[in-house]
């Protein structure tokens, strides 16, 4: 048995619905979640300065004792998984390969497409993935700037949202796929507003429930997963504003957050 908590990363909030089923598949895990609000966001960046945030995040958790890094943020996963996982001592699980794994499983006709940021688009890794598990699958990637600051917007479920939902579901059904990948953890928080887009025939694959059962499958594989049957616990640590972590934070975990403590960008930079 490892008592040492599992450590979860995004650049906001997204990453949240991937500790959200992480908490209901192993709930006797401590957890500890870092979101990077004070650079939010991570898609508009270079992959170069998406890969320099991740590392020092990595490194900054890994020196706070955890047992595992899951790197709840698919443009860090896709900047910067490899150069984690040489880096750091402790496993490394990213958001992508699980959902490229899904999808391809839960397309019928073969047509896949992926709504992501701008990086995750540029890095390629998810096409990159599919055409491995299926060299004979169509792949359809469209880039969704602003989509995740409307998501963490103060009206994540207006007009604004909606209209831009639309207007990024356009080629993919043009592309009549029967398969999405959601590839930002931001976009299961508006899980509704996408469902309409697509409608019932439209398979969309999140990332939470997929990488939540890769978490659970490395800890049993590795002999480190926590077997006592007391409920775990969660920290959560900011880079940004606390109280307005604590609060958007408890809407979209949909559960209480007493307290968020504050890592400046300083003490990331001195664990690099």
């Amino acid at each position: 048995m490892d008592g040492r908590a599992i450590a979860i990363f995004d650049s906001g909030m997204g990453g949240l619905t991937v500790l959200h089923e992480c908490l209901v598949t192993m709930p006797n895990e401590d957890f500890v979640y870092l979101g990077d609000t004070g650079r939010f966001p991570y898609g508009p960046r270079p992959l170069d300065e998406i890969r320099g945030f991740a590392l020092e995040i990595g490194r900054f958790l890994e020196r706070q004792g955890v047992k595992m890094v899951v790197v709840a943020c698919n443009s860090a996963t896709s900047a910067a998984l490899a150069d984690l996982q040489a880096e750091l001592e402790v496993p490394v699980v990213g958001v992508i390969a699980p959902e490229a794994e899904a999808a391809v499983q839960a397309t019928r006709n073969r047509r896949i497409g992926l709504l992501a940021t701008q990086a995750t688009v540029d890095a390629g890794r998810y096409g990159t993935l599919v055409q491995s598990l299926d060299a004979g699958v169509r792949f359809f990637p469209v880039a969704c700037p602003g989509l995740a600051e409307l998501i963490e917007s103060a009206e994540p479920y207006g007009a604004g949202t909606v209209e831009a939902v639309r207007a990024y579901a356009g080629p993919l059904k043009q592309a009549e796929v029967d398969t999405v990948i959601l590839g930002c953890t931001h976009y299961p928080l508006i899980r509704h507003v996408l469902e309409r887009a697509f409608g019932r025939d439209v398979t969309l694959v999140f990332s939470a429930e997929e990488t939540a059962r890769k978490v659970a499958e490395t800890l049993a594989r590795k002999g480190i997963a926590h077997t006592s049957e007391r409920e775990g616990v969660c920290r959560f640590l900011t880079t940004g504003d606390t109280e307005q972590f604590r609060v958007r934070g408890e809407r979209f975990l949909q559960f209480p957050i007493a307290e968020v403590e504050l890592v400046s960008l300083a003490e990331l930079r001195a664990a690099a």
